[in-house]
């Protein structure tokens, strides 16, 4: 599980850098970003998604991870500094994982 994690995050941020540097370059966003306010009504109204983590990634880059406890339905967003949300990845059967940190100490 640490090492699809650990993937999914180096694609994200291969993909933040490419996004970025199109988002400053070009005058057309891509397809699948559009204003933060509009991805979130979009999420919620049509596949009953809210936000269940989030992160900071590089160059201010808000990661985060949307999902419905109802349908499974699953999105990972990247929000650029500039307030352009893009979809990076979707799919099914999401689960909330509960994880302890194992105690520290004497392992004897």
């Amino acid at each position: 599980m640490k090492l699809i994690l650990s993937l999914l995050l180096i694609g994200v941020s291969l993909f933040w850098n490419g996004i970025s540097k199109a988002d400053a370059q070009t005058v057309r966003r891509p397809q699948n970003c559009a204003p933060r306010d509009a991805v979130l009504n979009r999420l919620a109204k049509s596949y009953g998604e809210i936000q269940q983590s989030q992160g900071l990634g590089a160059n201010n880059a808000i990661i985060e991870v949307f999902a419905s406890d109802t349908t499974g339905s699953w999105t990972i967003t990247v929000t650029m500094p500039s307030g352009l949300t893009c979809l990076v990845a979707s799919g099914q059967a999401f689960e909330s994982l509960t994880k302890t940190q194992p105690p520290t100490g004497d392992d004897t």
